[in-house]
């Protein structure tokens, strides 16, 4: 019997004794790997004449591939084997309770959004859903902030490709447009999407966030009416013993123009930086709706008045929450968003 005939049979005898993977993978090693039998008895040919090279390679690689398809067909019973012993040894007890599968939920400003919403119908407002994407006219010319209004400075925005088409910097403009559809009708509704600035991201503001304008327009409508909507909407959101403060304020579209405060009970470094030490930190913008705006909405400010407002989304769940970094909104951080 030649070398190579009882190489082969030792590796057959060794093959038919494996009874699992790891058994398996050492055979491969041992026979078939780097360094293995039949890898050291093809480097022999180099030992051998020129005449006797030949004969010796081809019969190595007949060796080498039939040992290969017996492992092939080996590997496969070792598979179906072990499956077996674990479908018998290793029972899944049915009885156990099983495990629960983790649900998403509501991102925190969305939950605000519907929260706020739900207030303002409360107090007899509608929806009024308006586009993100408006005109320079609609955006600011109709909100009485002509070309090169100093204070179109406050609202750096974000242009398209088509001239004059913009990303919206506040919800205003929907005020236009619903105006102009329910004209001379009375209006009570709150407009709620996303509005977009040029700004620096800091803890207080980002490039993108949700707002809830909010617009009153009919007869008599006075700052009364506007001052007890905003108080009764913000204790309702933030309980009696939080302060609201109204200051004066400027808003091209508004006049007079107001800002609501609500005071800031977290006392730390980054409270300080958000809230500029005071320890107010402003949730909305009002005013009253400017004659000029009020004209470009189709109603007569002889004959009807109204007021106006606008907060975030985003800072009022701040106020709530104490939540003192406006980016963690857009942070998709689980430890954060697991907590609402």
């Amino acid at each position: 019997m030649t070398e190579l005939e009882q190489l082969e049979q030792a590796a057959l005898a060794d093959l038919a004794a494996c009874r699992d993977g790891a058994g398996l993978a050492q055979w491969q090693g041992k026979y078939l790997g780097k360094a293995g039998a039949v890898t050291l008895a093809l480097k022999k040919v180099g030992a051998l004449s020129p005449a006797e090279r030949p004969a010796y390679g081809q019969q190595v690689n007949q060796l080498k591939l039939k040992l290969a398809d017996a492992a092939e067909a080996k590997e496969k019973d070792v598979r179906e084997a072990e499956l077996e012993r674990s479908l018998r040894e290793d029972r899944v007890d049915v009885t156990l309770p099983g495990r629960p599968r983790w649900r998403g939920r509501l991102h925190p400003a969305t939950q605000m959004m519907r929260r706020i919403l739900a207030l303002f119908a409360d107090m007899g407002f509608q929806v009024y859903r308006s586009r993100e994407v408006e005109d320079d006219q609609t955006n600011f010319e109709l909100l009485n902030m002509p070309p090169h209004h100093p204070a179109r400075d406050m609202w750096d925005t974000f242009h398209t490709t088509t001239p004059n088409v913009i990303l919206r910097t506040h919800t205003s403009p929907g005020q236009i447009h619903v105006m102009r559809e329910f004209c001379p009708e009375p209006i009570r509704v709150v407009l709620p999407g996303m509005c977009y600035r040029y700004e620096q991201i800091t803890t207080r503001s980002e490039i993108q966030f949700e707002q809830v304008e909010g617009l009153v327009v009919g007869r008599h409508i006075t700052m009364a009416d506007l001052k007890g909507t905003i108080l009764a909407f913000a204790r309702r959101m933030f309980g009696m013993e939080r302060e609201i403060r109204i200051r004066s304020s400027y808003f091209p579209f508004t006049e007079p123009s107001i800002e609501v405060d609500v005071s800031w009970p977290v006392v730390d470094e980054a409270s300080e930086r958000l809230t500029k030490g005071t320890g107010w930190l402003e949730i909305m913008g009002a005013g009253m709706v400017h004659p000029a705006v009020l004209a470009n909405g189709g109603y007569d400010p002889d004959v009807y008045s109204g007021f106006a407002f606008g907060l975030g989304t985003q800072r009022m769940t701040m106020v709530k929450y104490g939540i003192n970094d406006i980016r963690l909104f857009w942070g998709n951080d689980l430890r954060f968003l697991e907590q609402f």
